[in-house]
């Protein structure tokens, strides 16, 4: 069985809170992207996983398909299967494409076996592999709120609307992106912003929290944002905790040799 593990956005991004358990509560609105990676999940003799594509670094062992198949496996009497992944969407972007990778495994895996676990179940298993990985389960637009991985329904499409990301040749690890944040409530409410305000009124309104840390420290990444600004997009901002950069427009753009020897997306959004 093949899937297209996609990718997402953050509309926003809020850090309120250091947690006791060491992770962050935030505020955001996850939306999802075409951008995908590919994940083959086959039935095997034994079980083995592989990689193509972008480099992946770490151990095979650590990875998070791997991840999802053995949790799955502790409560569920799996066959082998071999899995492999083409990794296409860039790491260390802030674009979730790792996170939805796992997700995806669970999600496959769920079908293959017939499972029937429940999308609220599934996320209870995304859950043990990252904050942001039940997202994916649905992957349709959501409020985000405690470590991100508390999800809710929001009121807006952006479907028609033409999409930029950049990312440039920039590797942030989310320890490094929190490490010079001071968490705070957020002045205005995300939600309301989202669901009440025209999109052309973004720019003033949303604010994701890493930006200004990270753009003192990586320039070129505040260039590019206002670089897809001056190319006409309506909204533009950092995803994520970083590096990558996406513009919203209205139409269909021809700009990618304006961003030339840098991971580069465009499309339409769903």
């Amino acid at each position: 069985m093949v899937t297209f593990p996609p990718c997402k956005i953050n509309l926003g991004l809020n850090v309120i809170s250091k947690r006791a358990d060491g992770y962050h509560n935030i505020l955001t609105c996850f939306y999802p992207v075409p951008w995908t990676d590919v994940l083959e999940v086959v039935p095997a003799k034994e079980f083995s996983f592989s990689l193509s594509g972008v480099p992946v670094p770490g151990v095979a062992a650590e990875n998070l398909c791997v991840r999802a198949y053995r949790i799955l496996k502790e409560d569920h009497a799996l066959e082998p299967v071999a899995m492999h992944l083409h990794k296409i969407i860039p790491l260390g972007a802030g674009l979730g494409g790792g996170s939805s990778d796992g997700s995806y495994a669970l999600r496959t895996l769920n079908e293959i076996f017939n499972l029937s676990l429940s999308p609220e179940n599934l996320k209870t298993y995304a859950g043990r592999l990252g904050s942001d990985c039940a997202f994916f389960i649905e992957n349709k637009p959501a409020i985000g709120t405690g470590k991100g991985d508390i999800l809710s329904d929001v009121a807006l499409s952006l479907k028609g609307k033409y999409l930029v990301i950049v990312k440039p040749e920039i590797h942030i690890s989310t320890a490094e992106a929190y490490s010079g944040i001071t968490p705070a409530n957020p002045a205005v409410d995300l939600r309301a912003v989202l669901e009440n305000h025209p999109m052309t009124e973004w720019k003033q309104l949303l604010r994701n929290d890493f930006e200004a840390v990270l753009f003192k420290k990586f320039p070129i990444i505040e260039t590019l944002k206002q670089n897809l600004y001056t190319s006409g997009a309506t909204y533009a901002g950092m995803s994520g905790s970083g590096a990558a950069v996406f513009g919203i427009f209205e139409n269909e753009v021809e700009i990618k040799n304006e961003f030339k020897n840098l991971s580069f997306w465009s499309g339409y959004l769903d």
